[in-house]
């Protein structure tokens, strides 16, 4: 399939081309990354496509569309070329996500036809750890196991919640959604800290990885536990065991506002590397 601008559905043999495209930011790249080598670019796997612009007959640029949109190696032409695209197959992402300035490109194209957002976060500080970190880990945090997702489970909803202001549960997601949970702590993406009742204190989990990179997301402490420095500690713990055992660059993105958060990557060795921006519907 393909379009004017040089644009068509990407599939399995141009996996190679999709990779080598990643790897030129590939901690950027990440999530997109990631989707390729575990999905091979099969529709029937992503819950969507992936679409590339072709430049005298090579990839130049790609953009992951399912649930989430997300520009790769792209310029602000080359998004622009892609909303066109969008604009004609209808909308079919939930979210926008990446750097700023691509996903500012885009949200102009459009025009307004993808109609009013629920939310638009258009200053994200994107941040990078490569360790050690700059302060001790909590030697309480450990991977989750599966006799943990009943504990885990309801602070994951908390936690996404809070950040996304809906509920994952809203409209019959709650199974899917723990099938999310169990699916992150049987790869040992999932790292928390426990008290004694089996209760989540702090968590956080690797959402994607590649051979280059990992991003960290869901960070959470449990709420009448805040301000003791819980988090610090608990996200040094986290960013050591990524980079020795998943990936040797840690990565992820924040609000701009929430500058508590801000300060505690900061101090653990997090320094920002770009701004993101996310638009939700």
């Amino acid at each position: 399939m393909s379009s004017g601008g040089g644009v068509r559905v990407l599939g399995r043999d141009d996996l190679p081309a999709f990779l080598a495209l990643c790897a030129d930011d590939p901690v950027v790249n990440v999530f997109a990354d990631h989707r390729g080598r575990t999905t091979g670019l099969d529709p029937r796997w992503l819950g969507g496509e992936v679409w590339g612009r072709f430049v005298d007959g090579s990839l130049a640029a790609a953009c992951h569309v399912a649930a989430n949109f997300v520009p790769v190696g792209c310029t602000e032409e080359d998004v622009r070329v892609f909303a066109r695209y969008a604009l004609r197959r209808g909308r079919r992402a939930s979210t926008l996500v990446g750097p700023s300035p691509l996903i500012a490109a885009f949200w102009d194209e459009l025009d307004g036809a993808w109609g009013r957002a629920r939310e638009e976060r258009w200053s994200q500080p994107h941040m990078e750890y490569v360790g050690p970190a700059r302060v001790a880990p909590d030697p309480g945090v450990r991977h989750s196991g599966l006799d943990d997702v009943d504990a885990l489970y309801p602070a994951c909803v908390a936690m996404y919640t809070e950040e996304v202001g809906v509920s994952p549960e809203v409209g019959g997601g709650a199974e899917l959604y723990r099938a999310r949970v169990v699916q992150l702590v049987a790869r040992g993406w999932s790292f928390a800290r426990y008290d004694e009742e089996g209760r989540v204190e702090f968590k956080a989990e690797v959402a994607c990885a590649s051979p280059y990179a990992a991003q960290v997301q869901g960070v959470w402490v449990r709420p009448d536990l805040r301000g003791r420095g819980l988090a610090t500690a608990g996200m040094a713990a986290v960013a050591e065991a990524v980079r020795t055992g998943i990936a040797p660059v840690v990565s992820l993105y924040v609000n701009d506002w929430n500058a508590g958060a801000r300060a505690v990557y900061e101090k653990v060795g997090f320094v920002e590397t770009g701004r993101f921006a996310t638009v939700m519907w």
